[in-house]
C-alpha cells in the first residue's frame, strides 16, 4: 500500500498466542481492505509474533521491550500511523467481516462525529451483548450500556454515546493526537473514558455504529475483577473526574462523587479486596496535583459548554455497574 489508508489498525498484544490467530483471521476477512495493520507488541514472551508473521506478513510489527500497558503503547502507534483513522483492537476481540466496512460508511455518512463506538458482543456467550458504547455517571464512574442484555433486546439504532469501549474502537486520528491520546499515567483501564471526556470538551461527539460488530473475550490479560483492575479502575476514575468534569459541574456532583467513593471502598472491602480498593484511593488522591494541572489544560481550552456535557452525563444509581459485575461473577462460575 502505498498511499495513505483510510484506516490504520492498532492491535495490541501481550502474550495473546492462544487469541491472535482468530482476530487475524477476523481482520484478514474483512470486506473493507483500505487499511494498514500495526501490531503493538507489549513484550511478549510467548509465540506472538512468529504468529503475527505466519498469519499476517503484511503487519508492522512494532515490539516493545518491557510491557507499556494500554495507554503508552497505542499512542506509540497512533504516532506512527498513516491512517486518517484509527482503530483499536485488542487481541482477544473478534471483528466480524464488516466491521471497518460500516465504520467507513458512518464515518462518511457522519462527517460531524469524531469518534466511534463498535457493538461489542461476548465472545464466550455471543447471545449477549458486552458493550454499546460507554457510560458516564455524574458520580465520574463508567459501565458498558446493555452489558449481559441478550442481543436480541439490546440498542441496535445509531446513536450518540457518551464514548466508546477502546478494546474496538475508532478515533479521528488528528483529533485523537490534537486530545493528548490516552492519558499515559492511567496504563490501563478507564483511559478509554478518560480520553473520550477530553474528546468532548474539544467538541467532538461518539456515535454508535450497531452494524460494526466485534466478538469480545475481555479482560485476558488482567481479568475481569483482579486487584489489578479493582485497583486501576478505581483509581483512575477519581483522576478522570478531577481533571475533566467542567466548571460548576464539579462542584455539583462533587458530593455524588465522593458517595460513590465510600460506596466502592466498602463495596470492595466487603469482597475481600480492601487492600487495592484502598491503595488505588490513597493514590489517587496523593497525585491529584497531576490532575489538576492536567484540568489546568483541558478546561482553558475547552469549546464545549457545561450544559452540553451535562447532558452527556448519566444520572442513574450504580445499579447498572453492578449489575454487570454480578452477572460476570456468575459467568466466570
Amino acid at each position: 500500500m502505498t498511499g495513505q489508508p483510510f484506516f490504520s489498525v492498532l492491535l495490541l498484544n501481550r502474550n495473546g498466542e492462544r487469541f491472535l490467530s482468530r482476530c487475524l483471521e477476523a481482520l484478514s476477512a474483512q470486506t473493507y481492505r483500505d487499511f494498514e495493520l500495526i501490531v503493538l507488541d507489549n513484550a511478549s514472551t510467548d509465540r506472538s509474533l512468529e504468529i503475527v508473521q505466519t498469519n499476517y506478513p503484511g503487519a508492522q510489527i512494532v515490539r516493545f521491550e518491557t510491557n507499556l500497558g494500554f495507554a503508552i503503547a497505542n499512542n506509540r502507534g497512533a504516532a506512527l500511523a498513516r491512517g486518517e483513522w484509527l482503530a483499536t483492537l485488542n487481541n482477544d476481540a473478534f471483528p466480524e467481516p464488516g466491521w471497518l466496512s460500516a465504520m467507513a460508511q458512518a464515518i462518511r455518512a457522519n462527517p460531524e462525529d469524531t469518534f466511534f463506538s463498535s457493538l461489542i458482543i461476548q465472545a464466550q456467550h455471543p447471545e449477549c451483548v458486552q458493550s454499546s458504547g460507554d457510560v458516564l455517571n455524574i458520580s465520574g464512574h463508567a459501565w458498558s450500556r446493555d452489558n449481559h442484555t441478550p442481543l436480541n433486546q439490546a440498542c441496535r439504532d445509531f446513536g450518540e454515546v457518551f464514548s466508546p469501549c477502546a478494546a474496538a474502537a475508532v478515533y479521528n486520528r488528528e483529533r485523537f493526537l490534537a486530545a493528548g491520546g490516552f492519558d499515559e499515567s492511567f496504563v490501563s483501564h478507564h483511559e478509554d473514558i478518560d480520553l473520550g471526556f477530553r474528546l468532548r470538551l474539544m467538541g467532538c461527539r461518539c456515535l454508535y455504529v450497531p452494524a460494526a460488530v466485534v466478538a469480545h473475550i475481555g479482560s485476558a490479560t488482567y481479568g475481569a475483577e483482579s486487584d489489578a483492575t479493582v485497583y486501576q479502575v478505581q483509581r483512575n476514575t477519581v483522576w478522570c473526574y478531577f481533571a475533566n468534569m467542567p466548571g460548576w459541574l464539579f462542584w455539583k456532583y462533587l458530593p455524588a462523587h465522593l458517595l460513590a467513593t465510600i460506596f466502592f471502598l466498602a463495596y470492595y472491602t466487603l469482597r475481600g479486596q480492601a487492600k487495592p480498593v484502598w491503595k488505588a484511593k490513597l493514590d489517587a488522591y496523593r497525585e491529584l496535583p497531576r490532575a489538576l494541572r492536567q484540568r489546568k489544560r483541558v478546561q482553558t481550552a475547552r469549546p464545549a459548554t457545561v450544559e452540553q456535557i451535562e447532558r452527556a452525563l448519566d444520572r442513574q444509581l450504580l445499579s447498572p455497574y453492578l449489575r454487570g459485575r454480578r452477572f460476570s461473577r456468575r459467568a466466570r462460575n
